[in-house]
């Protein structure tokens, strides 16, 4: 139902904003803006977003088979079991769901989204077999979705390389408010979502595996930041893909040891990949383009000035106003809340405190309306329940932190 009505609410928005310019200016170059934004957008989410999947997706859907056949992926949901059956008690326990959420949440926890995306997708595939209801999503489908849509990621190397690239004298000095400002989106995020679906998270084994990540997430950040920039850098690359070669070769190997027949079971997955990808086309479509009219008529401009005007009659320090447009653009486009960061570091320098807070924004939060319609379209689900306002909501609140850290760091 939320799809609906911000699916239909933006078209609208957008007719009568350049209806209104015409009646009131004369002006017809909103109507002319909006289409070609739209027509645009249209071939950008297929030939630029769905395509280039594709290829991804058949790959690391073929490699997660083989994982499956090898055992791999249900000693995953053994090791992480404990933790996740008292946070998706509606999944069994050792089921293959487990396994591969952990393998969705470690590689965008090493910002490996390539690979994050084709295991999220097998996850809420695996998740779907045990929804009793095919078109409406289930509490375990939320909560993985917005535990997603809170994009917890260690090193902000996108970030950290593009604030390089134009001549940040530190690069490297947003990554522990962007960092902080994500692990309080993910924790939120989880709050609120269990909140709604009634789950006690003050139970022993979720404060304990908490506990356990926020010490080793603690000790981490310190290490990492004694490290001059260069080096963090290359931790990071090393990490990062050192990790995801490991998986691959570890499961290739693994089902090797195993007599498992490791290129048909490769095939076998990977011919999900293309199917995947046709599913989700519309869904895509239908949400890049309702976003780009929306962006098109101007409307995302009207709602900044407006709320820069509000703030600015309460009497409080108003300098973070300018950064507003990549915290709303954030949980809409990825795409465009990176333009839109970058725009701000050019204007304002990237050594200012809009330069370093559009990085926090872009890093705390990952595109809420974007997955929502990746991973409930790849299954079919059309009544997503409240999980775009969950995953809203934990953006909000990702926002606010953004702007206490960013004042805290660097104002």
């Amino acid at each position: 139902m939320a799809l609906n009505y911000i699916f239909v609410g933006f078209f609208v928005i957008a007719f009568v904003i350049a209806l209104l310019k015409f009646i009131l200016t004369g002006d017809v170059q909103t109507f002319k803006d909006v289409t070609e934004g739209m027509l645009k957008m249209a071939e950008v989410a297929v030939m630029d977003i769905a395509l280039p999947l594709t290829g991804v997706m058949t790959f690391f859907l073929g490699i997660l088979n083989v994982g499956e056949k090898a055992g791999i992926i249900n000693r995953l949901a053994r090791i992480i079991g404990p933790f996740f059956n008292k946070l998706f008690p509606e999944v069994p326990e050792d089921h293959p769901a487990h396994g591969q959420m952990i393998m969705n949440f470690s590689a965008n926890f090493l910002g490996l989204d390539n690979a994050a995306t084709p295991f999220g997708l097998r996850a809420m595939q695996s998740l779907q077999d045990l929804n009793p209801s095919k078109d409406t999503a289930s509490n375990a489908q939320i909560m993985f979705l917005v535990l997603h849509t809170s994009g917890l990621q260690i090193i902000p190397l996108s970030i950290i390389a593009q604030r390089a690239i134009l001549g940040a004298e530190s690069p490297s000095d947003v990554f522990i408010p962007c960092v902080v400002g994500t692990y309080i989106t993910t924790v939120v995020a989880m709050v609120i979502t269990a909140s709604w679906q009634r789950i006690n998270l003050f139970n022993k084994t979720i404060l304990l595996w908490l506990g356990s990540i926020t010490a080793f997430l603690g000790l981490l950040l310190w290490y990492l930041s004694g490290l001059p920039k260069e080096q963090i850098e290359t931790v990071s690359i090393f990490v990062g893909n050192s990790v995801l070669l490991a998986v691959i070769a570890g499961f290739l190997g693994t089902a090797m040891y195993k007599k498992v027949n490791v290129f048909d079971s490769f095939i076998e997955g990977a011919k999900a990949g293309f199917s995947t990808t046709v599913m989700i086309i519309p869904y895509l479509v239908g949400l890049l383009v309702a976003i780009s009219a929306f962006r098109s008529c101007g409307a995302m401009d009207y709602l900044i000035d407006g709320l820069k005007y509000l703030f600015s009659l309460t009497g409080m320090n108003t300098d973070f106003t300018e950064a507003l447009p990549v915290a709303l653009m954030k949980p809409l486009s990825g795409s465009g809340a990176r333009a839109l960061m970058i725009d701000a570091m050019k204007e304002f320098g990237p050594d200012s405190f809009i330069g370093r807070l559009v990085c926090i924004f872009q890093g705390s939060a990952d595109t809420t309306l974007y997955i929502v319609a990746l991973y409930f379209g790849s299954v079919g689900i059309k009544n997503t329940r409240y999980a775009i306002v969950a995953g809203l909501i934990a953006d909000f609140v990702g926002v606010v932190a953004g702007i206490w850290l960013g004042y805290l760091f660097f104002h």
